[in-house]
């Protein structure tokens, strides 16, 4: 059944609704509904945001045998069914193959095609977001965000009742305050339906993160802006906009809305707090923009001509139809606040102790006396035993660090070679010297979990979770479970990328 014929009545705020003649939680997309603005894209893959909602919420893959399972809430109007996932995935990869719409018009988002900008996989798609990348807890509850890493994108070219042209449209979405880069574009909203730039004002999208070729805010960002198409926006000019703030909230509510001649920006710490308007006013002077040309693909992750090096995670967002009240918006946020957005592990499995000194051993038969090692700058896996030299014991060795990217991770710094650190680069791993770049960090910071193959743990990128630390032919890569590279070959996979940590040889 439709949420939407299942309301029968619904009062702006945030606590309730009357429907079926009881008192039941609402949803973000009944209160849109009250306000007169009703959601004609619902995407979510932590909960339903309708309260009588508890159909289909994602759906996702796993490599083992290529089936997929969908995730729905574990009750009308709830928090999505993480369990019913684990175990799905237990033991194995598992990637987000379709958010679904909630909304009733069938405007899922899957896996982008290729526009003027090609994606990384051989048919020029994009690639899809691993499923355990970002979890999180609502009210306690374990649920799981979208985690976009750059080349990761979802789209529909054909969606239903999206605004064109200059039509009033809202939108809002919760995202991860702390994930993002200057790429271009970490987007959610509406785009052209060719995935080509077709010009100015042929998008209206939410966009989040340090890009600084169009628009800027307060500060050094990441920020708040809306991507017009060439063009992101943080107020009536191209260039700064000093109302809209550098983010530094964990959880931030992100809210785009358009209508002829006005839009505006406003946002929030998604987890306390009252929306803050960053920008209200005319659309932009340059030529384009006033009237717009909006055409209505929706996309997550990516540009509206599939621009593909931003990044970030999404945990919910809608698209409207007809211009939100600022008083409807603020209901939505009390809404938010009220599913308590907090952080979850990112690790799980045998734990490390941050200061301790490691050896890593390849469980894949035939290779359990190799360990990873480095040769120069190269990370690779050698025999190591008693009787080696000093030299390569000390290669094969590593001290556990706090992530440098995230501290709930970790990072491995080499014991021979201070302050340097194993970290990914074109999807080889490499021992480099730290040089304080969040790019570094980033690709320096990986997750452990329990193994793929039941011996010791798998150990993922923090910035590319579908990637774990494998080794093929003696080297050691961030290799995806049956992706691209030669180094991403589904055989063997579970015990490649599965590794027992003993106490370190020097």
């Amino acid at each position: 059944m439709s949420p939407r014929g299942s309301i029968k009545r619904a009062y702006g705020h945030a606590l309730g609704l009357v429907a079926l003649g009881s008192i039941v939680a609402a949803g973000p997309c009944d209160l849109y509904s009250s306000g007169g603005t009703p959601c004609i894209a619902a995407h979510s893959s932590t909960r339903a945001l309708y309260s009588a909602y508890s159909g289909s919420l994602y759906q996702v893959k796993r490599g083992s045998d290529n089936t997929t399972t969908i995730i729905t809430p574990l009750s009308a109007g709830g928090v999505a069914n993480a369990a019913a996932q684990d175990t799905f995935c237990a033991s194995t990869t598992c990637l987000i193959t379709i958010i679904y719409d909630q909304s009733g018009r069938g405007n899922h988002l899957t896996q982008a095609p290729g526009g003027a900008f090609k994606g990384p996989e051989p048919n020029g798609n994009d690639n899809l977001a691993s499923a355990t990348g970002a979890p999180v807890t609502l009210n306690g509850q374990k649920a799981y965000g979208v985690f976009i890493s750059p080349g990761t994108g979802y789209r529909n070219n054909a969606a239903s009742g999206t605004a064109k042209g200059d039509a009033a449209e809202g939108m809002y979405a919760v995202l991860d305050g702390t994930h993002y880069n200057g790429g271009c574009c970490f987007d959610y909203g509406n785009a052209e339906t060719s995935s080509t730039d077709t010009g100015n004002g042929h998008m209206e999208a939410i966009y989040f993160g340090t890009n600084t070729a169009w628009g800027t805010g307060a500060g050094s960002g990441p920020w708040l802006m809306a991507d017009l198409e060439n063009g992101l926006f943080s107020g009536y000019n191209a260039g700064n906009n000093a109302g809209d703030p550098s983010i530094s909230s964990r959880f931030l509510t992100a809210i785009i809305k358009g209508k002829p001649n006005q839009w505006a920006i406003r946002g929030a710490n998604s987890a306390s707090g009252t929306l803050s308007t960053y920008y209200n006013g005319t659309r932009p002077n340059k030529s384009g923009y006033n009237p717009m040309s909006k055409e209505g693909a929706i996309i997550l992750g990516i540009g509206g001509d599939n621009s593909v090096s931003g990044q970030g995670t999404f945990y919910e967002g809608v698209m409207t139809t007809g211009y939100p009240t600022d008083a409807t918006e603020n209901s939505v946020q009390a809404n938010i606040v009220a599913a308590k957005y907090a952080t979850s592990s990112l690790t799980s499995g045998p734990a490390l102790s941050v200061g301790s000194s490691i050896s890593l051993r390849a469980t894949t038969a035939g290779y359990t006396t190799r360990y990873i090692a480095h040769t120069g700058a190269t990370v690779n896996t050698q025999v190591v035993s008693s009787s080696s030299t000093t030299a390569l014991k000390q290669q094969a060795s590593w001290t556990v660090r706090a992530g440098l990217g995230d501290s709930a991770c970790y990072s491995f710094e080499s014991k021979d070679t201070a302050g340097s650190y194993i970290r990914h680069y074109n999807f080889e791993l490499q021992v480099g010297a730290n040089d304080g770049s969040k790019q570094f960090h980033e690709d320096a910071t990986f997750c452990t979990q329990a193994s793929l193959n039941g011996q010791g743990n798998s150990i993922r990128a923090w910035s590319y979770p579908t990637r774990y630390i494998r080794h093929y032919s003696n080297v050691v890569y961030a290799a995806s479970n049956g992706g691209v590279h030669t180094f991403d070959a589904a055989g063997s996979f579970n015990d490649d990328a599965s590794w027992v940590v003993g106490t370190s040889f020097a």
